[in-house]
């Protein structure tokens, strides 16, 4: 059965669950600080592809790759410039046979770590990255191309435009925010969830939302805030497991499985589509999550 296009199920009033963070479960795989977490696509292709086929089990309807640091700024710090394209590819397509012709999966694309505003790079050169990691996305099996945790509306822009231009996956466009002493939310380049969202509009995405950053309680807000500037768009949401804390020197994420559950109806009405998690979430965060939006 095809699975169609994600905005349709949205449309057809679906409310959608997405995947949980990565880092966190290759962290309890072994992996060490300073590894490049893509590497382990060429290294460890099926370690990869079980992290996918984790959150399918949990009831996951589309699934992330591991590229969000895929592109050749990032990679090259590895020494992996030259394998861009392999690398993103084979990312896919671990999330792709995880993900059978069941569930969606979503080619993950961070920001490159370049400033635009500081000349660090040029926008020709930021797009010809995104352009490089998004086709190598689609050959593997994206559906989407999810360019995410984004602070700078311009970088968002050319990465998007960037992926509909050059592929004919849907485009999706999350921002990360922080909340400010005035108790509003931003991005770290000063943008507000409505300058976001104007943002990736106009450069043609399909589906914008917020991931990272906040916790469920925030993610409440900027949700209603994004709906408000977008009245018609598919809005997705990724919340962190709460906000991080340091317990005998670790860090941990205090939110359990049942507290992020229990935001999944405030955020549907605040006008969430899709619905899922960032660091610190785990397979049975989405099972929770899954659980509730069946209710």
């Amino acid at each position: 059965m095809a699975l169609g296009k994600i905005c349709d199920a949205v449309k057809s009033g679906r409310i959608l669950v997405c995947d949980g963070a990565w880092g966190t479960t290759f962290m309890k795989m072994g992996m060490k600080a300073g590894e490049c977490p893509e590497a382990w696509n060429l290294t460890r292709f099926e370690d990869v592809k079980a992290v996918a086929e984790s959150y399918i089990e949990a009831g996951a309807d589309m699934v992330e790759t591991n590229s969000f640091g895929g592109s050749r700024f990032k990679l090259e710090r590895y020494g992996l410039g030259d394998k861009v394209a392999e690398i993103n590819e084979a990312a896919a397509r671990a999330s792709r046979e995880a993900a059978g012709d069941g569930a969606f999966v979503l080619g993950s694309v961070g920001p490159t770590g370049k400033m635009l505003i500081l000349e660090e790079v040029t926008k020709e050169e930021l797009y010809e990255a995104f352009k490089e990691q998004s086709v190598a996305l689609e050959k593997g099996g994206a559906d989407a191309i999810c360019v995410e945790t984004m602070s700078d509306g311009e970088e968002a822009a050319i990465a998007v435009r960037a992926a509909k231009e050059n592929t004919r996956c849907e485009v999706i466009c999350t921002f990360t925010f922080d909340k400010t002493v005035q108790g509003d939310f931003r991005t770290m380049m000063g943008l507000t969830p409505r300058q976001a969202v104007d943002a990736a509009v106009a450069a043609g995405a399909d589906i914008v939302g917020a991931n990272c950053g906040r916790g469920m309680a925030d993610m409440v807000e900027i949700v209603r805030l994004m709906r408000q500037a977008a009245p018609g768009m598919a809005l997705m949401v990724q919340a962190n497991a709460g906000l991080p804390v340091s317990v005998d020197g670790v860090i941990v994420y205090p939110e359990t499985p049942e507290v992020m559950a229990g935001y999944v109806k405030a955020l549907v009405e605040a006008g969430a589509n899709i619905i899922g998690g960032c660091c610190g979430t785990t397979p049975e965060h989405i099972r929770a999550i899954r659980a509730e939006v069946g209710r």
